[in-house]
């Protein structure tokens, strides 16, 4: 069992990651439903937050099928920090998570985000004040460093878990990586390995195969994996992972039918919490990857992303599964 402060997961969870535009409802209620142990909201930004800013506020919303779910927050203000904290756990997240690992340019150039690893004293204060600010577990997500000539997570591991924080996700490259290149697991390893560590680490990058996750298990010690963008029109890759790791064997993959009823699903639950017009729009960078790799599939992606009218896309997938499945 792993434990985040008074949260407990099982053996080896699985965690959504957070990725904006991604990891709304709908999507955690798709991913908690194949098999995920801990999922976080989209981040949300502190200043949006203290301002009441609508999409922000909209970013709070929690739902009891989905715990345990954590809200996370970025910025640069110790005092917006701790407001923001104050906010969110008004709404009754089992966490509060704060990112210092998300490496786009206007959240960086903000002093927020990744942006943070080059002052660690900063890190700390503001991990600092949103502890101070709840009775809830706070988590933190990050990065290796700035860049290669810059490490610095192992300092960072340890002073953050001074200042109190229940677990440390641990995203294996640089913000100046960003994305590209492969994700360094060893350093993650090393924190992991530091007798003065004791609360849970869970590493984050390149998961994209259940073999890879029980390698990487094996191979560095984490408590746990982070999931993210393979799991985007992949809510199966959860349960794939959870079975392989117990059993050794693979999963047959989601069938053509499973997958049209997967986004039939997410439609609904999409223009449930969004109303039709938006959940529909927001739905259309969807589809792609839910029906990647079925041939022939453009006229169909190309009337998905086309219809304005939730009846008439739930249609459209009934045409798909009598085409193809008739």
């Amino acid at each position: 069992m792993v434990k985040i402060g008074n949260i407990e997961l099982p053996d080896f969870p699985l965690l959504l990651a957070p990725m904006e535009d991604v990891s709304d409802p709908p999507f955690r209620r798709l991913c908690k439903e194949y098999g995920a142990d801990l999922m976080y909201s989209e981040f949300i930004s502190s200043e949006g937050l203290i301002r009441d800013a609508i999409k922000s506020k909209m970013k709070l919303d929690i739902f009891d099928y989905e715990r345990p779910v954590g809200i996370q927050i970025f910025g640069g203000d110790e005092e917006a920090m701790a407001m923001s904290t104050e906010i969110v756990a008004a709404v009754k997240p089992d966490l509060v998570d704060i990112n210092f690992g998300c490496p786009v340019k206007k959240v960086v150039s903000k002093g927020a985000g990744a942006g943070v690893l080059k002052d660690v004293d900063l890190m700390v204060k503001l991990t600092e004040a949103c502890v101070r600010s709840t009775d809830l577990p706070v988590t933190v997500k990050t990065r290796l460093g700035w860049d290669n000539d810059s490490i610095n997570i192992y300092e960072v591991a340890e002073r953050l878990q001074d200042v109190g924080i229940k677990a440390l996700s641990i995203h294996g490259r640089t913000r100046a990586q960003m994305y590209k290149g492969e994700a360094d697991w060893a350093p993650i390893a090393k924190v992991k390995d530091n007798p003065r560590i004791h609360i849970p680490i869970f590493g984050n990058g390149d998961i994209d195969s259940p073999q890879k996750a029980l390698e990487y298990k094996n191979r560095y010690g984490v408590d746990g994996v982070m999931v993210g963008r393979a799991s985007i029109g992949n809510p199966w890759f959860f349960r794939e992972i959870k079975h392989f790791v117990k059993t050794g064997e693979i999963l047959d993959p989601p069938t053509l039918q499973d997958r049209i009823e997967a986004v039939r699903k997410h439609v609904i639950w999409s223009c449930e919490w969004k109303g039709d017009r938006t959940g529909i729009l927001e739905m259309r960078r969807h589809y792609a990857n839910y029906f990647k790799g079925v041939d022939h599939f453009k006229p169909f992606r190309t009337k998905l992303v086309q219809l304005p009218e939730k009846d008439d896309v739930l249609g459209v997938l009934d045409e798909i599964s009598e085409h193809y499945l008739a």
